[in-house]
């Protein structure tokens, strides 16, 4: 199990960032995302393993005037 922005998120081996946004459903293009306080680049979201028991932190940004 993993919590994703506070929200339980069922764990399996080999999960990477990637298959936490498709799980949450995630489309939105500009995300910070932190694994366990660790800023993961966007170049990084298919490889980033997400480990069993990991608080994630998906960040929309938002911009305008």
């Amino acid at each position: 199990m993993i919590v994703v922005n506070e929200e339980p998120l069922d764990w399996h081996e080999g999960m990477t960032v990637r298959d936490v946004l498709r799980a949450k459903n995630y489309r939105f293009p500009m995300l910070i995302i932190h694994v366990d306080g660790v800023l993961i680049p966007k170049p990084d979201y298919d490889t980033a393993p997400v480990p069993d028991g990991a608080v994630v932190q998906v960040i929309h940004l938002i911009s305008g005037g």
